[in-house]
């Protein structure tokens, strides 16, 4: 096992990924699991998935384009162990464990479970159980951090809530406590109408996509005409530009709306050039995901099946 801590980040392989995911928290993962106080293990969460996928074609498409997508932005493999949720059978036979200490009405406090049932959905079992799916994806690897948004920390009380059970319904110590990394920062990145960027608002920016398709989302920024600075176009360009230099940018610039779109599209472009060079290598060569994943299923197995031998023997199965 490594001799750092462990860091343990799960990420589903649903939909594309824009400019908002990449500043509101992928790069404060990057310059996190850099600092070089942990070892990372990341896992596409494609189980967790199925809740709102069923194509089998999609799945191996975005399960790869999301670990494409986290070396593209600057995690080396060397570094970070990257494996596929599905590929550690751990993970399934731990949330069972788990699932015969949780009661029904602790679940229902999650936070998916209470906003399905507000929306009056029909709600599968797999998306009422999740969390302890979850609490399982954490506990194997004795993670000693999960990085996570502010509202995301109750998946992490939960996972610390079923250690407790756990240890004090087999009298053991075979699992660890997980601390929640809040991520400090985390920017929230304006769309192209001046909401959240969210697929969902048909509002975002691709984050991998040509020069044509970035130049295509930001000329559909919404301004307000009303004003010599356009507050959507000038809340994009400070994630990839200080406010000092933008200050007399827009200063000289004032009310020239499409000219500041496009040094906006040209400062943009410049900025995820390298990634989307990444991106397009590993595009090129399939070969290199798939030594990737291999690599990270050895080492995620080694130390998940390690771990269940300790629970089955705490249980009483082994």
């Amino acid at each position: 096992m490594s001799a750092k801590p462990i860091l343990v980040s799960g990420v589903k392989p649903t939909g594309d990924l824009h400019i908002g995911n990449y500043f509101g928290a992928m790069r404060q993962f990057v310059e996190l699991t850099k600092e070089g106080k942990y070892r990372p293990f990341i896992f596409v969460a494609d189980y967790h998935a199925l809740n709102t996928m069923q194509d089998a074609e999609e799945m191996r498409r975005r399960t790869r384009e999301i670990v494409m997508a986290y070396i593209a932005i600057g995690l080396d493999p060397k570094d970070v162990v990257f494996f596929k949720q599905s590929e550690v059978p751990a993970h399934t036979e731990l949330a069972w464990i788990f699932d015969t200490l949780t009661t029904m009405p602790y679940l229902m406090r999650a936070h998916a479970y209470k906003d399905a049932e507000a929306k009056n959905r029909e709600i599968s079992v797999g998306t009422f159980n999740y969390p302890i799916l979850m609490a399982a994806d954490i506990l194997l690897y004795d993670a000693a951090v999960v990085p996570v948004g502010q509202d995301q920390k109750q998946h992490i009380e939960i996972a610390r809530d079923t250690v407790e059970k756990f240890n004090r319904a087999y009298k053991t110590d075979v699992f660890t406590l997980p601390e929640p990394y809040i991520m400090p920062d985390v920017a929230v990145v304006p769309g192209t109408d001046g909401q959240k960027m969210s697929k969902s608002y048909g509002n975002v920016i691709p984050l991998f996509g040509t020069t044509d398709e970035l130049t295509k989302a930001v000329m559909s920024i919404v301004t307000d005409s009303s004003g010599v600075r356009p507050e959507n176009v000038y809340n994009m360009h400070k994630l990839v530009r200080s406010e000092e230099e933008l200050g007399m940018i827009y200063h000289t610039d004032a009310g020239n709306y499409k000219r500041l779109k496009e040094l906006l599209i040209e400062d943009i472009d410049r900025y995820l050039a390298p990634m989307r060079a990444k991106y397009e290598e590993l595009q090129s060569d399939s070969s290199i995901v798939d030594d990737v994943l291999a690599r990270g299923r050895i080492e995620a197995r080694a130390i998940a099946d390690a771990k269940m031998e300790q629970v089955r023997q705490a249980i009483g199965v082994a």
